[in-house]
């Protein structure tokens, strides 16, 4: 069964683009390939319901800033 696909168009930064460029000539792979491979797991990673690392950062330090405040509401 093939995939239906649909042109558009975008936008990257060139040094992004000129690394991507890159890995995929030295896997022997077209871009479109790794771009979609990329896409598909960012959206298995979204919709995983994974925490962000930086989420968890920001969740930590606030326990060690407010340690009282959360002794209050686990109450």
């Amino acid at each position: 069964m093939s995939v239906q696909r649909e042109k558009f168009s975008t936008q990257m930064d060139v040094r992004l683009l000129a690394q991507l460029r890159r890995l995929a000539k030295s896997e022997g792979r077209q871009l479109q390939s790794l771009i979609e491979e990329a896409v598909e797991q960012m959206l298995a990673d979204h919709n995983s319901g994974k925490i962000r690392p930086e989420i968890i950062e920001a969740f930590e330090e606030s326990v060690r800033r407010f340690p009282k405040t959360y002794e209050t509401l686990a109450k």
